[in-house]
């Protein structure tokens, strides 16, 4: 069977299991073998990450193709405008291209963790938390969404996948979980019953 993590990934940790110190790697964190990265999270960015055994599993959850959604709580520089917040909602293009349509919205200050280190702090520029869900995955997305209007992320945590959340998670602790059931591959379609055509010029057989 299937086996499936959430990982509350912390701050300058590798989504990968080799290539630093343990500390610095899912290694230090995971001791469950034959498990990988379903999709990747920044080294500089904290929290969901989903685990898994299974290859098909691992391609559904990180394939863009299968929008998959997943939310982030972003903290941004400035006070974004309702022009800002309308452009992210109808997509930005970046230098790969247009974004699909995201889900955004300003939050009040969430509850979390502290980060270690802390988000550098400046009294004369202000800050806002927003709710942003895309169903893509590209490189620094979220990051250069926030950057396309004006607003470079300061802090940035991925709270959902689909509807996996962090809850219940400190940074560096995890949990399994059911994996989701399977649709079955769809049967081929019965064929029509119809009656054989005879040959031309020949009469059908009577029983």
């Amino acid at each position: 069977m299937a086996r499936l993590i959430l990982f509350n990934k912390p701050f300058n940790v590798l989504t990968q299991f080799t290539g630093g110190t343990p500390e610095e790697t899912l290694s230090g964190y995971i001791k469950v073998p034959d498990v990988y990265a379903a999709g990747r999270l920044d080294k500089d960015s904290e929290g969901l990450l989903l685990l898994t055994d299974d290859g098909a599993l691992q391609a559904h959850i990180a394939s863009p193709r299968f929008k998959m959604p997943k939310t982030y709580l972003v903290q941004v520089e400035g006070l974004p405008s309702d022009e800002a917040l309308t452009s992210l909602r109808a997509g930005v293009t970046l230098n790969d291209g247009p974004t699909r349509p995201a889900k955004v919205e300003r939050i009040d200050t969430p509850d979390l963790w502290p980060r270690n280190p802390p988000v550098r702090f400046r009294k004369s520029v202000p800050d806002q938390w927003l709710s942003l869900t895309i169903t893509e995955g590209r490189n620094r997305q979220v990051r250069r969404m926030t950057a396309a209007v004006g607003h470079p992320t300061l802090r940035l945590v991925r709270w959902r996948i689909g509807d996996w959340t962090l809850d219940g998670l400190a940074p560096g602790e995890w949990r399994f979980v059911e994996p989701p059931t399977r649709p079955a591959r769809s049967a081929a379609p019965p064929r029509p019953n119809r009656s054989p055509v005879p040959p031309k010029g020949r009469t059908p057989r009577r029983s």
